[in-house]
């Protein structure tokens, strides 16, 4: 398999991914949608197999990492080539743009229905419930660990999964947002949040405000210290059960 091969796969994997993530999020919170009110089961539920679908359309040629903190973490546990890390997640962020771009399509009238500009903002990018960075930021390196080191376990052979890996990642990611998702809207994806952000800032949105990038390192930073944490203590459990 080529590195560009890799990385278009990764590209198209992360627009599925914000496609369907975003979209669920605009399905429920804007205007006139019939999905209005849906509320944060539906959301968790469809991020997850979101998470799921895109895996199963591009698993087989990248790994359908999707989430530079996952392609990091992968890398410090040597499951993958430092060389191609920068452009698994160049793509990653394209795709998440592009995928932004496609969600604004899809909802345009909706968004211009909804007056209130935090909840145009929502549907890109995560803000906190409770507005302290120290703890976001915690918040974020404790989910982004579980998420990379449970897809390690997942993926342990011992497990023998095979291709219910994608399914059972989606669960994960479903899970994660049930139980630990409540005060940041869980990114756990540096190329989840910024490539949206990215799109909101560009996008001709009527009504809309700031992108809010004050917090914007939050939902990168986090992530990508959770994702090296989450590999390495995987690796140190896992390397006493053998």
């Amino acid at each position: 398999m080529t590195n560009m091969a890799m990385y278009s796969a990764e590209f198209f994997g992360t627009l599925i991914l914000i496609l369907l993530g975003d979209g669920v999020v605009a399905n429920v919170s804007l205007n006139k949608s019939k999905g209005e009110g849906g509320g944060w089961i539906v959301v968790t539920a469809a991020w997850g197999l979101a998470v799921a679908v895109a895996a199963y359309t591009t698993g087989w040629v990248s790994g359908a990492h999707l989430n530079p903190a996952v392609t990091i973490g992968m890398a410090v546990a040597g499951n993958i080539d430092w060389a191609l890390v920068p452009g698994y997640i160049i793509f990653q962020i394209l795709g998440a743009i592009v995928g932004a771009f496609l969600v604004y399509s899809t909802f345009k009238d909706h968004f211009a229905a909804t007056d209130d500009a935090d909840v145009k903002l929502g549907v890109f990018c995560t803000a906190p419930a409770i507005r302290n960075y120290g703890r976001n930021f915690i918040t974020e390196v404790i989910g982004t660990a579980v998420l990379v080191g449970g897809i390690m376990g997942i993926n342990n052979a011992n497990n023998e999964v095979g291709a219910l890996s994608a399914l059972l990642a989606g669960f994960l990611v479903w899970v994660i947002g049930l139980s630990l998702g409540g005060p940041t809207g869980y990114a756990i994806n540096p190329a989840r949040d910024l490539g949206p952000r990215i799109a909101h800032a560009i996008l001709p949105i009527p009504g809309k405000r700031d992108s809010d990038w004050s917090y914007a390192h939050i939902p990168v930073i986090g992530p990508i210290v959770g994702g090296i944490l989450g590999a390495l203590i995987y690796m140190f459990f896992s390397n006493m059960w053998v």
